[in-house]
């Protein structure tokens, strides 16, 4: 059904609430792999690359949607590249279709019957300019009032993926789509590329936010009335909008390919080659990765000896390879992974093996990111831990105490300005000063550079747990 054709406004919807179970140890709870640089020599992360990406096209504002204890990650990867996003809190994870249902309803505040290109944070796109050619016929597509995704012509039989099947028709520059498929078994995936008919389905949408949520209301009514009434009952909280949570998580765990796009007459894809890769297990990694000779793939400091087809990721130390083949090394400050590049797929069931063990390096890595900045926990011992705190200019610690710890502060770079109890003073580079059990503290950096110290706690228990917080900028007050 074709729509009278207008010069809509186009919104970027960036979906970053994933967790990225199988890029573990890289990938974790507290700080998935969306936030991560994992390929190429890009220092930015898979959400800034997303960004970056869209950069030329008609993309012109974004709404980012992410979970609560994410925020702050978002906001500051978002602020290095002085990107201005309307960020959404899922208050649960309930798959795509409501999340999008809730980018949909926020961005006709924000302009008039958006085009909304959703895109996951966390692919890969090798060939940027062939992507925003394919992305320019899908909003021309969904401005027609079609529901548009994009597929990619399989390259293998991928059992890791999902499918599209295709109508034999093109349609201005798309296909009907005939069919959505789960992830196959290998059988059915070599039937799929051998056909000639079926595409991988890469997961992101062009689509008019009216067309979609008219179209969500014939299949998922319930779903929508839900979604509506969390966004009016949205409360702003800093550069957040925290959408009521009790409507949320009423809604069906949904993708929006079950919700909508198999069941609609309104459903085209675009074909798309430009180096596509979901990045979803190391093999996927291991793929899409510069190799040497003997077909190994390396980043940071790795050495092979008759080895083959194997990826090293060395993040910390040297990772030594001999005499091995198909296997995945994966070294982080704090944890080291060893697959065969078969299996990657399995990564998923260790992480939950950890998680039910209650493992630390499941949920944080050593290094830990604030709002502040960030620090790394460097040792540990039975009454005592030693953190290199990194404090942004002009952020600020939150004014807390702690009931079981002392802290001692010395200042290696920077300047920073302390509140110990009723005292308010300047610490310098090689300066130091002491903070007692029980007593309120706080730590500002006024400088134009990075604040860098080194905490040593001394006490009977030194958890994350053991902080109440009186005052902070960044709104975790402790009732």
């Amino acid at each position: 059904m074709a729509e009278t054709q207008h010069n809509h406004s186009v919104v970027g919807v960036l979906l970053a609430g994933g967790v990225g179970a199988r890029l573990w140890p890289v990938s974790r709870q507290a700080h998935p792999k969306q936030f991560s640089a994992l390929v190429g020599d890009s220092d930015l992360s898979m959400l800034q690359q997303t960004i970056n990406r869209v950069e030329g096209s008609r993309v012109s504002k974004f709404i980012t949607l992410c979970s609560e204890k994410h925020r702050f990650l978002v906001e500051g990867q978002l602020s290095e590249l002085n990107v201005d996003s309307q960020i959404i809190l899922e208050p649960e994870g309930r798959n795509t279709a409501p999340a999008i249902a809730l980018a949909a309803l926020q961005a006709t505040s924000i302009a008039q019957d958006p085009i909304l290109v959703v895109l996951p944070s966390d692919h890969q796109i090798a060939d940027a300019e062939r992507f925003k050619e394919a992305l320019e016929t899908a909003v021309a597509l969904a401005e027609q009032g079609n529901l548009v995704t994009f597929g990619v012509a399989p390259l293998a039989a991928e059992t890791g993926y999902g499918y599209i099947k295709i109508g034999s028709e093109m349609v201005e520059g798309g296909y009907e789509v005939q069919s959505f498929v789960e992830k196959p078994n290998r059988e059915t995936a070599e039937a799929f590329v051998a056909g000639g008919d079926h595409l991988w389905n890469a997961g992101m949408f062009v689509l008019k936010a009216s067309v979609y949520l008219r179209e969500l209301e014939t299949w998922e009514p319930e779903m929508l009335d839900n979604c509506r009434e969390s966004v009016n009952m949205a409360v702003p909280d800093l550069s957040f909008l925290r959408v009521s949570p009790e409507p949320f998580v009423r809604c069906k765990s949904l993708s929006i390919d079950h919700a909508v796009m198999e069941r609609t007459e309104l459903s085209l894809v675009v074909p798309l080659d430009a180096g596509w890769s979901d990045l979803g297990s190391w093999s996927s990694i291991w793929k899409v990765s510069p190799k040497n000779e003997d077909n190994n793939a390396v980043v940071g400091n790795a050495v092979f000896v008759n080895s083959r087809n194997c990826l090293a990721i060395a993040e910390e130390r040297l990772v030594s390879l001999v005499g091995v083949k198909d296997i995945s090394v994966i070294e982080t400050k704090d944890a080291v992974l060893v697959c065969n590049n078969e299996t990657t797929e399995d990564v998923k069931l260790l992480t939950t093996l950890l998680q039910e063990q209650e493992v630390p390096e499941a949920l944080h890595h050593r290094e830990v990111y604030r709002p502040w900045g960030k620090f790394d926990s460097v040792k540990q011992g039975e009454r005592f831990k030693v953190k290199q705190l990194t404090v942004k200019p002009g952020a600020k610690l939150s004014l807390q105490k702690h009931y079981h710890r002392a802290e001692h502060w010395i200042v290696v770079a920077g300047t920073a300005k302390i509140t110990i109890g009723e005292r308010e003073f300047l610490l310098t580079e090689n300066e130091s000063t002491y903070i007692p059990i029980g007593e309120t503290h706080s730590l500002e950096n006024t400088g134009i550079i990075d604040l860098e110290i080194i905490e040593v706690q001394t006490g009977s228990y030194l958890g994350e747990d053991d902080i109440v917080r009186l005052e902070d900028r960044y709104g975790r007050i402790d009732s």
